[in-house]
Parts: structure tokens; C-alpha cells; sequence
């Protein structure tokens, strides 16, 4: 908020400060957004979100710099460059790994990949994400050219300890994923790509061709001067740990998924 309150200011052509305050209700608790939405009709006040304030930005401002540079041979897809990216609103950094050009005016094969440390570096059996993200690498090596785009969005944007608490609300009371995450407070999905459109179109890309199963990002990376030609399809065969995952994912996320049993 104290960065909002600078933001806003910014935005409206005036000095970059703010004063902060609390808006309390009257039983003495702290006024939540509906809370404030409401005081704003009764004083006659306009009112936004930081995450308006955020999208704003993402939309109208480039957010992104290149924070380092190197090559980086690899198991999965052989030699990449990798680009480190990082974010001017909270400071996380994303990676770029980049196979061959970039040419603004041909299709690149794209994987935009949210971090999944359990996944990932740890080979977990209850997702599909390692071998989604050492699958996607491969079809890029063999393509010659791609990018796989690596955001730090762990727990489809929950953190990692939340992901935890949420295997483990699986665990005891057999809820799904999206069901877990309902239950600790937040959507099914909480990223926001609007950092990784940044960062392809920083890149060079306006028209990639998608690795994904996943619709909800074919439409939040579409925008921002890129345009999706095609969604290349990244299926990984199930295993018993994971086949509950995949069909939630299918069932409940919109996934497109071709799952037997």
C-alpha cells in the first residue's frame, strides 16, 4: 500500500507521495475492500485495489529489466541462454531460457512454466510439472528454437508453504486441489501473467505457439502485443499418485486433457 500510495500519485501527474491511513468500521475491526467500497458511495469517493493499480502498470509500463546473462547446457533440451528478469513491483525474480533466435515476425515456440519446487528439483509424484517442464525443453531442442519462460508462481501462485498446507488438507480430508485451496482462503489459481507478456515481448516475441493444457493461460498471456497462433498440446502419461491431480485439473480448471481410467 505505501508503494501504491506513491504509484497513484505518480500516476495522476502529481508529486510522488502519500499519506497512509487506517479505515476502521465502527465495532473497531479493520475496514476490509467491501467495507471500503461502501464508504466510498456514502462520501462520494473513488475507489481502486492495488491489484488495479498493479494491472494498470503491467498494461501501460514495462516492469521488467535484465538482471544477468549466461549460457546454460541442460540435461532435458542441451544449451540455452538463459536471461534473469527481474520484477520492479516485488522484486521476484523470472527466467528466460532461449533456444536459437527470437524472430518477432515468425511463430516461437513458447512454454511459460510456473515454478514447482516439489515438482521440479525434487521429482514429486503427486503433480505432473518436472516432467511437464523437462518435456516442454525437449520440444523446443528438437524445434531448434523456443523459449521456456520460468515464473516464480510456486503453488499456482500460493507459496510454497501454503502448497504444503494444502497437500496436506488432501491428505487428511481427501479434498482436491482446488478444494484445498479454497479451504486456506484463496482462488484455484491466483497467477497473474501479466510479467511473464512483459518479459516474451521484451524478448522479441508477437506471435508464439503455446506448450500448454491450460486455457486460463492462453488468456492471460494473449495481450501486450503477442498473439497466440497455436496451442501445442504437453501431455505426460499419469501415474497413481497423480491421476486424482490430472483430473481436477481437467474437471475443475478447464485443462485439456486426454485421461484414461
Amino acid at each position: 500500500q505505501t508503494e501504491g500510495a506513491v504509484d497513484l500519485a505518480r500516476l495522476a501527474g502529481l508529486k510522488p507521495a502519500g499519506v497512509i491511513c487506517e479505515i476502521m468500521n465502527d465495532d473497531g475491526s479493520m475496514a476490509r475492500l467491501p467495507d471500503l467500497v461502501e464508504y466510498g458511495k456514502t462520501h462520494d469517493m473513488q475507489i481502486i485495489s492495488i491489484k488495479d493499480l498493479i494491472q494498470y502498470r503491467l498494461s501501460n509500463e514495462s516492469l521488467v529489466r535484465r538482471g544477468g546473462e549466461a549460457n546454460m547446457p541442460t540435461r532435458a533440451g542441451g544449451d540455452f541462454r538463459c536471461i534473469v528478469y527481474e520484477n520492479e513491483i516485488d522484486h521476484v525474480d523470472h527466467m528466460a531460457m532461449i533456444k536459437g533466435e527470437v524472430d518477432p515476425d515468425k511463430p516461437v515456440l513458447v512454454r511459460v512454466h510456473s515454478e514447482c519446487l516439489t515438482g521440479d528439483a525434487f521429482g514429486s509424484l503427486r503433480c505432473d510439472c518436472g516432467e511437464q517442464l523437462a518435456a516442454s525443453m525437449q520440444m523446443i531442442d528438437e524445434e531448434g528454437a523456443g523459449v521456456v519462460l520460468y515464473m516464480r508462481q510456486e503453488g499456482r501462485g500460493i507459496g510454497l508453504a501454503n502448497k504444503i498446507r494444502a497437500y496436506s488438507l488432501q491428505d487428511s480430508e481427501g479434498l482436491d486441489t482446488v478444494e484445498a485451496n479454497h479451504r486456506l482462503g484463496f482462488k484455484a489459481d491466483q497467477r497473474d501473467y501479466g510479467v511473464g507478456s512483459q518479459i516474451l515481448s521484451d524478448l522479441g516475441a508477437r506471435q508464439i505457439r503455446i506448450i500448454t493444457n491450460n486455457p486460463v493461460k492462453r488468456a492471460g498471456i494473449a495481450g501486450y502485443g503477442i498473439s497466440i497462433v497455436e496451442r501445442v498440446p504437453l501431455e505426460i502419461e499419469p501415474n497413481e499418485k497423480n491421476l486424482r491431480y490430472l483430473r481436477t485439473k481437467k474437471e475443475k480448471l478447464g485443462h485439456v486433457l486426454n485421461l484414461m481410467g
